[in-house]
């Protein structure tokens, strides 16, 4: 059987609308759209930069509780409202994707918060799902 199991944040907004920081199903990871709130005092910077920058954190926190990184990551979707605010973000997406290639889209479109300038979703793929069969 496949495992699936949903990975939570903690965030306010998952217990409010229904659903989790990502979920993992086999080999797949599939992380929500995640903005730059911080979810430990949900706060949010007015800088699009650093929105990105905690929009990363919070996805990395995700990826490595689901038993993978980066490095897995396969697609990635930017989000924006203003698309002149996707630029002034391509050296930090850079740092995080730029030996990993995923796939990529940026789609401007409105977000659920007007404080929100960036939010990211991506999927990864675990290079190794272990089975309980296979472990002994």
């Amino acid at each position: 059987m496949t495992e699936r199991r949903a990975i939570l944040s903690g965030s306010a907004f998952e217990e409010q609308i229904g659903y989790a920081r990502a979920v993992v199903d086999g080999d797949r990871v599939h992380v929500s759209g995640t903005t730059g709130f911080d979810y430990a005092t949900m706060t949010i910077s007015d800088d699009v930069v650093e929105q990105a920058e905690q929009c990363l954190r919070n996805i990395g926190a995700a990826l490595a509780e689901a038993g993978c990184a980066f490095a897995d990551v396969v697609r990635v979707r930017y989000l924006l409202p203003d698309r002149a605010d996707f630029e002034p973000c391509w050296p930090v997406l850079r740092r995080y994707f730029g030996e990993v290639r995923p796939a990529a889209t940026m789609l401007v479109c409105g977000l659920a918060d007007p404080r929100m300038k960036i939010e990211i979703e991506v999927d990864a793929r675990r290079a190794a799902v272990r089975h309980p069969r296979d472990l002994g």
